[in-house]
């Protein structure tokens, strides 16, 4: 019998002292993160704009909080509700790091890293304050912990990088999770799903490099070939989705017991 996996204890996060150690420099990035269906995205736009009220009534001068993406998926252009990019919940508030790259090309952590460095300096460059909010275990490592690539790939220089990062999970339990990835999963296939993976096909996309990408993407390119039923379809990549946002948190668990301090909270 598999025992439950205990939970992380929740916190309550200090904005105001968040903010301050931002403004301060002694913090020199936000990284919001959690496995998929935990409401990061939610509570990074809510502390974005916690933190812009702080600043517009203080005599501080007012600063952007902008979200950078750490979602290998959302970088692609065309691939709007299957990886969930639902951008109208930003905002106001400045995103990066989404629509980067064709659908079909092959994007990855080398490249994201290169990107999410430019896109850093120019922040701070600005004085602004960067929020890294995403999913993506090994992006964020890549940004915030300065991955390295080894010889085969040089990495980027570690002082261009962010040393000093302030950690937020986003914490559901598990059946929770698995009730918000399913409801969300029906609604993505009532809201245009199944169009968009065949307008993607139509474009010229090859279905092969469709079904690389995963998840939403290989599955219902899979029952729009006609290759599984549609109830075969939501059954397996209902279980597909499961099974990733317990590795999601796997990672994340990890990174803990790598050193790194995650503090916890409810969405």
């Amino acid at each position: 019998m598999t025992m439950p996996v205990e939970l992380p204890e929740p916190e309550v996060i200090d904005v105001p002292a968040l903010l301050a150690s931002c403004l301060s420099g002694e913090t020199e990035m936000i990284c919001v993160l959690g496995p998929t269906a935990s409401g990061k995205t939610r509570y990074a736009v809510r502390l974005a704009r916690e933190m812009k009220r702080l600043m517009a009534s203080t005599v501080i001068p007012s600063s952007l909080v902008e979200i950078i993406s750490a979602d290998s998926r959302q970088v692609y252009v065309g691939m709007d509700i299957g990886s969930g990019k639902d951008q109208e919940e930003y905002g106001e508030i400045p995103v990066h790091l989404i629509d980067i790259a064709p659908a079909g090309s092959k994007y990855n952590v080398y490249r994201y890293q290169q990107d999410f460095a430019r896109v850093y300096a120019d922040i701070r460059r600005r004085g602004a304050i960067p929020l890294l909010c995403g999913g993506t275990g090994l992006y964020i490592e890549a940004a915030a912990r300065g991955y390295d690539f080894g010889k085969d790939q040089p990495t980027v220089d570690p002082a261009l990088l962010p040393s000093r990062t302030f950690f937020i999970g986003t914490l559901v339990s598990r059946e929770v999770r698995n009730e918000r990835i399913d409801a969300r999963l029906r609604d993505r296939l009532g809201h245009g799903l199944v169009e968009e993976v065949r307008g993607l096909l139509d474009s010229g996309i090859p279905a092969e490099d469709l079904i690389y990408y995963g998840l939403e993407y290989k599955f219902v390119t899979q029952y729009v070939l006609g290759i599984l039923s549609y109830d075969e379809m939501f059954t397996l990549l209902s279980h597909a989705i499961h099974q990733f946002a317990k590795r999601q948190m796997t990672w994340f668990r990890g990174m803990e017991r790598d050193g790194v301090t995650i503090h916890w909270v409810t969405v």
